[in-house]
């Protein structure tokens, strides 16, 4: 099975960055994974031009939007990770996803959308740096997490996991049942 993580955060050993590797672990050696630093990759932003709905992939000038585009279409399972910025996800990664849109879906006769990964797992993992009671009160991981299940779900993916990691902030350990519950995701892939 070809896994794809995707880290939105700008962090490479972040609590995001910990989290996705506990998956990885958790997915072995019985699967190819493929990591990508969403942060370290020149990815232009999308232009609304619509043509990428026709022609099924990005008119911008080749860059790495498009090589991670071809991989998703290529990949059996997808992990997303992001930290929370202002109730969704990092830029970093909304800007990945604006661009490649026919990766996840394409477009029926009258517009409507089309999933590409219809049944294939997805395990979606955030960060917040607020504690836990008062991230229950704001939303801002639920803001983050509906966030990337829309686009998931667009896509056709089931959604096997999801975690979020309160109280981050100024924090370099992340407890130790969170990484549990990250690496069992990796283990149902």
């Amino acid at each position: 099975m070809k896994v794809l993580i995707l880290n939105g955060s700008p962090k490479k050993t972040g609590t995001i960055a910990k989290l996705l590797g506990a998956v990885a672990d958790g997915a072995g050696e019985r699967h190819d994974v493929e990591w990508f630093n969403i942060g370290d990759l020149n990815i232009r932003p999308c232009l609304a031009c619509m043509q990428c709905r026709p022609d099924g992939e990005c008119v911008l000038p080749e860059d790495d939007a498009h090589r991670v585009g071809r991989i998703v279409r290529g990949a059996d399972a997808i992990v997303i990770g992001t930290p929370t910025y202002w109730g969704n996800m990092s830029g970093q990664l909304k800007v990945l996803f604006d661009r490649i849109v026919t990766s996840f879906i394409g477009e029926g006769q009258y517009g409507q959308p089309l999933p590409r990964h219809k049944g294939k797992p997805a395990i979606i993992l955030t960060s917040c740096s607020a504690p836990r009671v008062f991230d229950l009160a704001i939303g801002d991981s639920r803001g983050t997490l509906r966030s990337v299940r829309k686009i998931t779900g667009y896509g056709g993916y089931k959604v096997i996991g999801q975690l979020v990691a309160h109280g981050t902030k100024g924090k370099s350990r992340i407890p130790q049942r969170l990484k549990y519950r990250a690496r069992s995701f990796g283990e149902k892939l």
